[in-house]
């Protein structure tokens, strides 16, 4: 029997993470892992492949629409299907072999197969039974569905599915306008699909800022998707050549049904626990079948420690860095900290859509006082330059204090922009401090600036 101080089950962005962090702290590391490639869902079949596929149909949009404009002249590039799909494989590739190296690096075991912990202290691999001082579940998450949808990953799939598919469908009906179904409906769209975005609420992306909904929704309309907004659907039916979905408008009670070569199911994901045996541990759950963990990251079982997507949060695979290296340092007599009030949320569409903080309802519900800047990137000469102009910055902040409280981005690179943002709030930043922060010229950066300036006297170039 082998023996660890550490056995983290899972290798995804929470998983290997956690166990770097352990290793390089000193401790004797394993890593379970099912899979035959580490990363997790992230690397495998989420994050990364996404957002390879995401750059290249924004290559063809820019082809399309900008390039003449520019002066670049020619035929527009047609979709290589296969090849692109060859792409985005070596995307993955890279990444996990990455970890791979990283592993070796930091002489981290890893333990190949799926995993159990049949009691305290103790991580069963197939039939060989390991020892840990220390066990970190961070098995992840899967895709959650509809009662009457059934998913085969052909014709009704899931965004492990959507990322398979043999070719480019004609037609797309995409189940929930969150992240992941905006993400890869705007993939295909830019591919040439007729993508149909069906929601049961009123509005997009939930949560997020009422503004950077209406215009995200706007946007990605003149993008060509379609939006069937207040609809809860019934159930889909899988045809030889393509599929139905039934749905029911919440304002009349009226039944619909779309036809679609593909149905992609993006309605959220929950918590992968399958198999561990946590019943028998006797480690208690949430209502909505989370693992329940204390400020440390541990079970109400000693020695067992839960990070990621098992445990509440945001489903965000930088959250669950945060969370594995926290308990790396708990584990290790250290101090772990994960501020949560400072984690962003980012939607990889063009424009992208980036968030931190509060938004204006949660303050309002709060009953605190507050101001706002917003800056549009029409008024920035980069994005101007790039045909990027579109979207803006919003930057809250304490009435009295001017200490910052949020951000909300749509516009260019709003996922990097928002970490301008994040360090501010993290140092206890006041707008001001952002806003008399020189910023290189031209840059979509001075947009933020910008903002943060309409939190004062107002902003320069508007």
């Amino acid at each position: 029997m082998s023996s660890y101080d550490v056995i983290v089950i899972g290798s995804g962005p929470g998983g290997y993470v956690c166990a770097i962090r352990c290793a390089q702290l000193g401790l004797k590391v394993a890593c379970v892992e099912g899979r035959d490639t580490l990363g997790g869902t992230c690397l495998n079949v989420g994050c990364i492949p996404s957002k390879a596929l995401l750059h290249a149909s924004h290559m063809l949009h820019e082809a399309e629409h900008n390039f003449a404009e520019m002066g670049l002249k020619g035929k527009s590039p047609s979709v290589d299907w296969p090849q692109m799909q060859k792409y985005k494989t070596s995307t993955i590739d890279t990444n996990t072999k990455g970890i791979e190296f990283l592993f070796k690096k930091n002489k981290i075991d890893w333990l190949k197969g799926w995993g159990s912990i049949p009691e305290a202290g103790k991580v069963k691999v197939g039939d060989e039974l390991h020892e840990a001082k220390s066990i970190i579940i961070a098995s992840g998450s899967e895709p959650s569905s509809l009662p009457g949808v059934e998913v085969d990953e052909k014709t009704v799939v899931t965004s492990t599915g959507a990322l398979e598919l043999g070719k480019v469908p004609r037609s797309m009906a995409v189940i929930g306008a969150g992240v992941i179904g905006l993400e890869l409906g705007s993939v295909y769209a830019r591919l040439g699909a007729e993508v149909t975005v069906i929601e049961y609420l009123d509005a997009i992306t939930p949560g997020m800022d009422p503004e950077v909904q209406k215009v995200f929704q706007r946007t990605l309309k003149k993008q060509g998707l379609k939006f069937v907004m207040g609809a809860a659907v019934q159930g889909t039916e899988a045809m030889k050549t393509k599929a139905k979905v039934t749905y029911k408008l919440r304002k009349d009670d009226s039944e619909h049904v779309l036809d679609a070569d593909v149905v992609l199911v993006a309605t959220g994901r929950k918590p992968y626990t399958d198999g561990l045996g946590l019943d028998t541990l006797g480690i208690e759950m949430t209502k909505r079948g989370q693992i329940a963990v204390n400020a440390h990251w541990e079970t109400n079982v000693k020695g067992i420690y839960a990070i990621g997507d098992v445990i509440e949060g945001p489903m965000l695979a930088h959250k669950a860095e945060d969370e594995g290296m926290a308990a790396a340092e708990v584990i290790a007599g250290k101090h772990g900290h994960v501020n949560y009030g400072v984690i962003p949320g980012v939607i990889y569409t063009h424009p992208e859509v980036a968030n931190v903080g509060e938004t204006e309802a949660t303050l309002k519900e709060a009953g605190r006082a507050y101001k706002v800047g917003k800056f549009s990137f029409m008024g920035n000469a980069r994005a101007k330059a790039n045909f990027a102009g579109d979207g803006f910055v919003k930057i809250l902040a304490d009435k009295e204090t001017d200490r910052i409280l949020g951000a909300h981005i749509i516009g260019p690179a709003a996922g990097d922009l928002i970490h301008e943002v994040c360090v501010a709030m993290e140092f206890g930043a006041s707008a001001q401090d952002l806003a008399m922060t020189c910023h290189a010229h031209p840059t979509y950066s001075e947009a933020v600036r910008e903002a943060a300036l309409a939190c004062g006297d107002g902003p320069i170039h508007m």
